[in-house]
């Protein structure tokens, strides 16, 4: 009986041991096991983070011009299955056959993008600007407003640039359907220049390495000094600058506490350069229906992407020659003959008869933008705005 009780016993105190063990076992594991949480939850913790700055960085970015590929499907769209949507097109052209080893390589397409109207008489300057821009490695969409688009065939830009003809229309009209900014978000930078502008000193590339650096949302190149109907002081060479935000030279009143145009933030139409999110801002700010865009140019600043004196500039480095050559004012005017007649009546001035329609329009553009800032309620002016904060901030400095 003693024999049995001590058996018992014997197997009682293994059983035992062996708990203490596996518990044992268990507490040396518990700091390992620690450590491989641990080590997740920072590998948890970074992966969030760097998905969290890279989408803010593509937001800053991209903020206005990104849209989904996969937008949610409305009625209009529901009977399509959702990955074969394409919400954004291009003006690349595209051959109508390929080889089949040419299939497989990967599309080029060019990031930049110029636009000009043009006319048969702008014929030979039109071409000087579009051969420095195909070596450039940019799209051309030339809008013949005359019509006469066969004679262009002869020139080695014919057939690589895209023709649109609409007869006796502007720049801006042009831009406002045929520039949307669903279709020329591909691009980079956006030129819209009238056609008679001299590019014999003018290198794009380094005109865009000068925008890039110093980080203009809106540009124009310079103008010679000795060029034609300069408007604007502003918009001048300067020699001594390679860019400039604001203008201080001659009797002009303008100074570095400027903050409006023409003195501050300011180019005028005849030759501005747009970044995709400028430009997506800019395209709504046309009116449909004024199509010589006067009275554009003062408020080209709200599309700055941020405070427009710091956003808005002339570039100096690189100018061009406003020639004035068969143009109605360098901002996009059909060029054309300045007498034609009216229902048969005696001939008049064709010139003072667009600058009418132009002072009209300006008027009702000025008219439109005070009724839609009264309207809404929610809107707050960012150049009042930074004024009111750079006032306070200079407050603060002298107290």
């Amino acid at each position: 009986m003693k024999t049995f009780k001590s058996w018992h016993a014997l197997i009682n105190k293994r059983n035992t041991l062996y708990e203490l063990g596996k518990i044992g076992f268990k507490m040396k594991q518990l700091p390992f096991m620690g450590v491989i949480c641990i080590v997740m939850l920072f590998i948890v913790y970074r992966t969030t983070i760097y998905q969290y700055h890279k989408t803010e960085m593509e937001m800053k970015l991209y903020r206005f011009e990104m849209v989904k590929d996969y937008p949610q499907p409305s009625g209009k769209l529901r009977s399509l299955p959702r990955g074969i949507m394409q919400v954004r097109s291009d003006l690349e052209i595209r051959p109508l056959w390929m080889s089949s080893s040419s299939r497989q390589a990967s599309v080029n397409t060019n990031k930049n993008l110029l636009a000009m109207p043009v006319g048969i008489m702008q014929k030979e300057n039109v071409d000087n600007v579009v051969q420095k821009f195909l070596a450039a490695n940019f799209t051309i969409i030339l809008f013949h407003y005359d019509g006469n688009v066969d004679g262009w065939w002869d020139l080695d830009c014919g057939d690589k640039a895209i023709h649109v003809v609409a007869h006796n229309q502007t720049k801006w009209w042009f831009a406002k359907r045929f520039l949307h900014p669903n279709v020329v978000s591909i691009y980079d930078y956006i030129f819209l220049w009238d056609e008679d502008l001299g590019v014999d000193h003018f290198d794009p590339k380094r005109y865009l390495q000068i925008v890039k650096t110093a980080g203009l949302e809106i540009s124009q190149p310079a103008l010679d000094p000795d060029s034609t109907e300069i408007h604007h002081k502003i918009t001048i060479r300067s020699r001594t600058k390679t860019w400039r935000v604001y203008e201080l030279r001659g009797k002009t009143k303008c100074s570095k506490a400027s903050e409006g145009p023409p003195c501050s933030g300011f180019v005028e139409g005849m030759a501005p350069v747009f970044t995709r999110s400028a430009w997506y801002c800019a395209w709504h700010l046309i009116q449909n229906d004024l199509v010589h865009g006067w009275g554009m140019d003062m408020k080209l600043g709200y599309c700055a992407q941020g405070v427009s004196s710091k956003k808005v500039g002339v570039i100096d480095s690189e100018y061009i020659v406003h020639k004035g050559i068969q143009s109605l004012g360098g901002s996009g005017y059909p060029a054309t003959r300045t007498t034609v007649k009216r229902n048969g009546a005696s001939g008049f001035d064709l010139r003072t008869e667009i600058r009418r329609q132009s002072t009209w329009e300006l008027e009702v553009f000025k008219e439109r933008w005070n009724r839609a800032v009264e309207e809404d309620k929610n809107w707050v002016d960012p150049f009042l705005r930074y004024q009111s904060r750079k006032k306070q901030t200079s407050t603060h400095l002298r107290s």
